[in-house]
């Protein structure tokens, strides 16, 4: 954890201290966020239509004394309520989980120690310490800072940072605001919902998090199937209660049919898949903070990456000096040099007294190696100018005790070079420095210092009388793996573009040494900002390296690239690049060296750094997507027979127009149930799926194409279905036997069918390699389940059927078989 220089009357609360405080105010959570509890939960399980319709059927049963089914549709109630229970409470924790680890950590005193906690444990009292890049949590009142600036835009909308101390008029912090500069102690006066956010935040509780167009279509498409489902069972019922006069009786054949038309798996399977697929990757270290995110995921088509401590280590190692006044380079073996004293002394100077950034922090080694006598405890800062400018440079002044002053700058070297005392002559000769630099892929920084006497400081620093002292040359190497990770990246189909607040020389270099692919002039962020959108959009299409960035260029490229149809991931770990972060499709953060405020504005946390971990995200959303299409495409498959079973023999006026009932259809639905929500959700990706380019966000969960099949498989199916009922009924079998045959072979094709769907390319026997355990347990279960409805006679009287003997068995198994597998051919034909 950083060092803090806090003077020693802060102590913070003691141990006692803290307890009364938790036990009068509470804990820094908000009370107007309503936890989903279990009876919640168990309370919208059973308003669903398919619960509504079984305890219907239920009740018909018992008021008609058929108190064996109403028994079995209490215990269907029980199962269909329990599964969708579990579904919704693994959902539940796996989000929770997440929301757990997205809780940022806060600083503290207490007991005379600086200590980190959760930010919820933050109680009233505390005295709370806050940095360039993090997110106050709590509202107080500043009793010690050091150059602290915030944005409060969250609160006032003013996008431009105030400056702010123990000594101005306003010393107030508030919860959900911003440090952009510096470091302040506060005390904190009022946390969760006593805050300005909180109380903000209790009036927008209400507002929805917005849907995902793969959620809107899947709504929408259940509505329309519940809407043909009311207007079917009407149907029926009204022929049923013509033709046999009795309402229970067309009641129950009407209920029937709506069950076997509702597709209520889906829904359930959406959830169950998006917040699973959360919760695997928060195992790999992705940190998801919305589970929609997962399916945007598999969309990515453009990767936006700053290049410091994203692409590259973010180690800054301090490469070389360049000191003006000798004319030399010296490498790291010479720092020692008596010649670089003085540039070492402004670097370090023009740095923050308590430093955040990695450049800043081996300024401050540097300097305590090289200089002999440390000088930073008699000095006290006395203004500062912080980094502004395109490009940006900062200005620190400092002060001691005797009145001796030091004005030291740093920043581009260009925006130096260009306030420094220096001809053109001069300033084109370091010119070819910064170039021979950049071209090695080092970052470099400007120092100048300045000497200035009275407390009429000029408005902009800028205006400062500076000289030039010289580079300081870092390098920030790739990350190891980096090379791999864009391959992967470029075979899955996607675009990378590298925004960063680099020149262009380095850019290129690292750009070149990491493998990212480029073809054209790197562009700088001040020519971006002058260019309408439409010439936005072209330049995103055509440039890969973005230079010299700052916050407003950033966001303008994101913007740009959006509305060019792309689906954008940006990844960065700076302040500067928390606007963009929040504008695209996906804001990627990074969690060891990222800030605060990039972690806040991003929906994705990669907890080691890794960006490896990305192609694992992008990997998971496709293999979700494809696996949520998989599923409802073997609903609806099955679906279709169940429906058409139900009702044709009923509309063609066939012997046996009842040859199901509600206990066949839910013992249907308890079977396909997990098999598309458990099963499904389990089954790992396809190979050469993260060959493929990125499917278009504006594309429908299931296109024409995809519906046909759909339907062909589940008409194919009931035509053998229907085949075997005539088989039977011509060589004279009676209703039970009629039944046992259809309802078999139902379930066999049932079988056949989630084995041929699990995958829509790639052969059954390919699938047979992809490791899924749940597979072979629910095929089982329901082959136990089948035999035990047909040869124990308890079960084979309730469900009115009989035993089957081995032909007619064999006849079942092949109907299903070829009613189903024909699927294999065209999968064949498709892969040729």
């Amino acid at each position: 954890m950083t060092t803090y220089n806090i003077p020693k009357h802060l102590t913070g609360l003691s141990e006692e201290e803290l307890k009364i405080s938790q036990s009068k105010f509470g804990y820094n959570h908000s009370d107007s966020i309503k936890k989903n509890t279990w009876y919640n939960m168990l309370l919208a399980i059973l308003k669903e239509p398919m619960l509504l319709l079984l305890i219907a059927v239920a009740v018909i049963y018992v008021v008609v004394g058929n108190y064996s089914e109403a028994a079995f549709m209490l215990g269907a109630i029980i199962a269909v309520s329990g599964i969708s229970f579990y579904q919704d409470n693994r959902s539940k924790k796996a989000l929770e989980a997440l929301e757990k680890l997205n809780e940022p950590l806060s600083t503290v005193i207490r007991n005379s120690k600086v200590i980190q906690i959760p930010t919820h444990e933050i109680a009233v009292g505390d005295l709370c310490i806050t940095e360039e890049g993090k997110m106050i949590n709590a509202d107080g009142e500043i009793v010690h800072s050091n150059d602290f600036s915030v944005n409060e835009a969250s609160l006032t909308g003013e996008s431009f940072s105030v400056f702010k101390s123990q000594d101005t008029e306003d010393r107030k912090v508030y919860s959900g605001t911003l440090t952009v500069s510096g470091l302040a102690v506060f005390k904190v006066e009022k946390i969760g919902s006593e805050t300005k956010l909180g109380k903000i935040g209790k009036s927008i509780q209400e507002i929805k998090e917005e849907r995902s167009p793969l959620q809107i279509q899947i709504t929408r498409f259940v509505k329309w199937m519940a809407v043909i489902g009311l207007i079917v069972f009407l149907m029926v019922w009204a022929y049923s209660f013509w033709q046999s006069q009795s309402i229970i009786e067309s009641l129950l054949v009407g209920l029937t049919l709506a069950m076997s038309i509702l597709p209520e798996e889906i829904p359930v399977a959406f959830t169950t898949f998006m917040a699973l697929g959360a919760w695997k990757l928060m195992r790999e270290g992705i940190i998801i903070k919305r589970s929609s995110v997962v399916e945007t995921l598999g969309s990515t088509t453009v990767i936006c990456a700053d290049k410091t401590g994203t692409i590259t280590e973010n180690s800054m190692r301090l490469k070389a000096l360049f000191d003006y006044k000798s004319n030399q380079v010296f490498d790291e073996e010479r720092f020692n040099a008596p010649e670089l004293s003085e540039l070492i002394a402004f670097a370090m100077w023009s740095s923050e007294p308590v430093p955040f950034d990695p450049m800043e922090k081996t300024l401050h080694q540097i300097y305590e190696q090289a200089q002999p006598n440390d000088r930073r405890k008699d000095f006290q800062m006395v203004h500062e100018y912080p980094l502004d400018g395109k490009p940006p440079m900062m200005t620190h002044l400092f002060e001691n005790h005797s009145g001796e002053r030091i004005v030291a700058a740093k920043g581009a070297p260009e925006a130096i070079l260009a306030v420094s005392n220096l001809s053109e002559h001069e300033k084109d000769k370091l010119r070819q420095h910064i170039s021979d630099f950049g071209k090695q892929g080092y970052r470099i920084l400007g120092v100048a210092k300045c000497y200035f006497k009275g407390n009429n400081f000029p408005e902009k620093q800028q205006d400062f009388n500076f000289d030039f002292l010289g580079f300081t040359v870092f390098y920030d190497p790739p990350k190891k793996n980096i090379q791999q990770v864009f391959r992967k990246i470029y075979d899955a189909g996607i675009k990378v573009k590298v925004i960063t607040g680099d020149n262009a020389d380095t850019t290129n270099a690292i750009a070149r040494q990491a493998g990212i692919i480029n073809h054209t002039p790197a562009v700088n962020g001040a020519e971006i900002i002058h260019h309408s959108d439409a010439e936005l959009i072209e330049f995103s299409k055509t440039t890969t390296l973005f230079t010299r960035m700052f916050p407003e260029a950033k966001l303008a490229m994101v913007n740009a690239l959006k509305q060019n149809g792309e689906v954008v991931a940006m990844l960065g770990d700076g302040v500067n690049d928390a606007p963009a972060l929040k504008a695209a499709h996906i804001g990627v953060a990074m969690g060891n060296k990222g800030t605060e405020i990039a972690k806040a504005a991003a929906s994705l946390v990669i907890t080691n750094d890794d960006l490896d971990k990305l192609i694992t995200g992008i990997a998971a959303g496709r293999r979700i997507y494809a696996n949520i299409k998989k599923a409802i495409q073997y609903i609806i498959s099955i679906h279709i027979p169940i429906i058409l079973t139900v009702s044709l023999p009923l509309f063609l006026g066939w012997i046996y127009p009842h040859i199901f009932t509600p206990v066949h259809v839910i013992f249907l639905e308890l079977i396909m149930g997990p098999t598309c929500s458990i099963v499904y959700e389990n089954e790992p990706i396809e190979k050469n799926a993260m060959l493929q380019k990125p499917r278009k966000m504006t594309e429908t969960f299931l296109n024409r194409k995809e519906l046909s099949i759909s339907i062909i498989q589940g008409l194919i199916i009931t035509a053998g279905v229907l085949f075997v009922y005539q088989f039977a009924v011509q060589k004279g079998s009676n209703e039970e036997t009629t039944r046992a045959m259809v309802f078999t072979t139902l379930i066999f094709a049932n079988i056949f069918l989630s084995l041929a769907n699990r995958s829509l390319v790639y052969s059954i026997f390919d699938s047979f390699k992809y490791k899924n355990r749940l597979f072979p347990v629910i095929i089982g279960a329901t082959l136990a389940l089948l035999f035990a409805i047909l040869y124990i006679p308890l079960f084979a009287d309730f469900f009115h059927v009989t035993g089957l003997n081995i032909s007619e068995l064999g006849m079942s198994f092949l109907i299903a078989a070829a009613s189903v597998l024909w699927f294999e051919m065209y999968k064949w034909i498709k892969r040729r």
